[in-house]
């Protein structure tokens, strides 16, 4: 399977446990990759037989600067769900959802849920 990767997009975000977090928000940082059978696309160099990575991007953005969750879990779910019921052409998702600076004294590059999910067949 061939995949479509997007990675380092930043946003700006609400999300998390605490209410200063909700108030004051932070950089989020996704990486996606999706896979599908690119080899039609390629061959006829036709963007109906893929996925416009600008509306994925666009989507995520619309995602990760809208409603705000809790857990960084919950919206990589919400993002993985969204875009695989949005392009049907693609069968898998992967997707990482970095919180860099969480609020609380640590010395890292901040905090990274990666998760993967599959078309329902």
């Amino acid at each position: 399977m061939d995949r479509i990767i997007l990675k380092g997009m930043r946003f700006y975000g609400f999300h998390g446990v605490f209410p200063e977090e909700n108030k004051l928000g932070q950089a989020f940082y996704v990486d996606l990759s999706l896979r599908l059978d690119l080899q039609e696309a390629g061959r006829k160099d036709d963007l109906a037989l893929t996925v416009n990575y600008a509306s994925v991007y666009n989507q995520t953005k619309l995602m990760v600067e809208g409603k705000p969750f809790k857990l960084i879990e919950a919206l990589a779910e919400h993002i993985a769900s969204t875009l695989l019921h949005t392009y049907t052409i693609v069968s898998e998702v992967q997707v990482s959802v970095t919180k860099p600076h969480p609020p609380f004294d640590v010395q890292f590059d901040g905090v990274t849920v990666d998760i993967h999910r599959k078309r329902e067949s």
